[in-house]
């Protein structure tokens, strides 16, 4: 592995490089790949070769990550040369349409983030949660219904930040086979560029149309609000529309399976839990820390020469900033790979860092202290209803989760 600063763009010896992504574990699947510890224990800035044979850097401690997600040398604009994509369908896709404020710089990111900063605002999203516990309480009524077993992502964690998003968008939740369908193929690791640009297409004409429908019939949706500023076309509204609807429901669903089952595996933890219910608000930081369901890298491109960690980024080159590695760093999280409901895990950049981050956190973790407090609540006897060795861990995706998980009480 090379190491050392080098002296021109081109120079680094890319015979050591890891390969990226690298294989989970399989005994531990939460973990961060084997290869991945392996090298960051070596040096924290990794060089690594991605599925085209391009290179980019992964930075995995925490500090680094910081640095970088909070240098504006660091671009997030996907269309710059060196950027680097984990998948050829987001590649040709990001290339060829109209970005979102995700994969754009300030100050046009900081443009179109602040027409949304006021529906995801703290005090607006804790004026939601009676809302957010109705709808737990619901889907938790019908699950004890139809039990004494279930698809705990099926019947809870898929579909409740799926009914929350929709409401605050203005879209209809029976629809939501179509877009969650549309967003396991933007979010997949193998889908081909044709599959992208075709799910993405069907995903932004149905926003657009349903951004035409609130012109005729305004409500106080976010798309309805964005068609009567009138500062974004149709088009624009869609493509917004679509980042809030597929990011609003996919990460929180994964996040609420992940922390139930890793709870189901620590009952010392989740005695804990149950033993102090106001411990969840903590609970739930060091939960997205442990997870940290974005296991490749946010990805940046530097627009100037940087240092960082002993390694000198040129102009050009990509990073891969390794949210999941930084949160296990043990300089800032001592002991970082036992899971400790009673951490102070607040500085974890699950969420991102910078003037990028997450924007829809707050929502994000009000939906998982509702949920995993509730679930455990009313389900007390909540155990896996299959071996762990056999649970469908989703390695194939972006955004890391279950497919399914059977449960039992």
């Amino acid at each position: 592995m090379t190491t050392s600063a080098r002296t021109d763009s081109g120079s680094a010896d890319r015979a050591d490089a890891l390969a990226f992504p690298a294989p989970k574990s399989a005994k531990c699947p939460f973990d961060p790949p084997p290869a991945v510890d392996r090298a960051r224990a070596a040096h924290p800035v990794v060089r690594a070769t991605l599925w085209d044979g391009t290179s980019a850097w992964l930075i995995t401690e925490h500090e680094h990550v910081r640095q970088v997600l909070g240098d504006k040398r660091f671009s997030a604009e996907g269309t710059r040369d060196g950027f680097p994509y984990l998948v050829a369908g987001v590649r040709e896709l990001v290339r060829t349409m109209k970005p979102t404020f995700f994969r754009q710089d300030d100050p046009e990111h900081a443009r179109l983030r602040r027409m949304l900063t006021a529906d995801f605002m703290v005090k607006r999203v804790e004026a939601m949660r009676p809302e957010i516990q109705q709808l737990t309480d619901e889907l938790l009524d019908r699950m004890i219904e139809n039990g004494p077993e279930a698809d705990l992502v099926a019947d809870f964690a898929l579909p409740l930040p799926s009914v929350v998003i929709c409401l605050l968008l203005g879209v209809p939740y029976e629809d939501h086979r179509f877009f969650q369908e549309r967003a396991a193929a933007l979010f997949s690791l193998q889908a081909t560029a044709e599959e992208v640009r075709r799910s993405q297409q069907e995903l932004l004409t149905y926003l657009a149309g349903i951004a035409e429908r609130k012109q005729r019939e305004p409500d106080g949706s976010i798309i309805s609000r964005l068609v009567a500023q009138g500062e974004l076309d149709f088009d624009e509204i869609a493509s917004t529309g679509r980042l809030l609807l597929v990011a609003g429901h996919e990460t929180t669903a994964n996040m609420i399976a992940l922390s139930a089952l890793v709870l189901m595996r620590n009952p010392d933890q989740l005695a804990r839990l149950r033993a102090e219910p106001a411990l969840v608000k903590g609970a739930v930081e060091e939960l997205l820390r442990y997870l940290t369901i974005v296991h490749n890298g946010i990805p940046r491109v530097a627009a100037e020469d940087v240092a960082v960690g002993g390694v000198t980024v040129r102009a050009g080159e990509g990073v891969l900033c390794l949210v999941n590695t930084a949160n296990r760093d043990e300089r800032v999280f001592p002991g970082g790979d036992t899971l400790d409901l009673g951490r102070d895990a607040n500085r974890h950049v699950a969420f991102g860092f910078g003037v990028h981050q997450c924007l829809g956190q707050p929502l994000a973790r009000a939906e998982l202290q509702i949920a995993l407090e509730t679930l455990f609540r009313r389900l007390p006897g909540l155990r896996p209803a299959i071996p762990f060795e056999d649970v469908p861990f989703r390695h194939d995706q972006a955004i890391y989760g279950l497919g399914a998980l059977p449960v039992t009480w």
